[in-house]
């Protein structure tokens, strides 16, 4: 809708924050750490030193994730 001056309303709104590569949207992070998790569950290695009674597979995702170690590449379409 065009306003009285000429110019589209939507030129006001400010641009969406584009994500920068090492942020992830919430659903992305529990898709990873579910992943990860399963992984680690089925015997996968595990890539950080955990304490030998850590053995909860989603506690042990989610340490890795904080210490950006999990192997999993999230692939965005061009423009999202």
């Amino acid at each position: 809708m065009l306003a009285a001056t000429g110019k589209s309303d939507v030129s006001d709104r400010s641009a969406p924050r584009l994500r920068s590569r090492g942020e992830f949207t919430r659903f992305e992070r529990a898709r990873i750490l579910g992943a990860r998790a399963l992984q680690v569950s089925l015997g996968a290695p595990i890539l950080i030193e955990v304490p030998a009674t850590l053995v909860d597979p989603v506690e042990i995702a989610e340490r890795e994730f904080a210490a950006g170690r999990i192997p999993i590449t999230v692939r965005r379409r061009p423009g999202d």
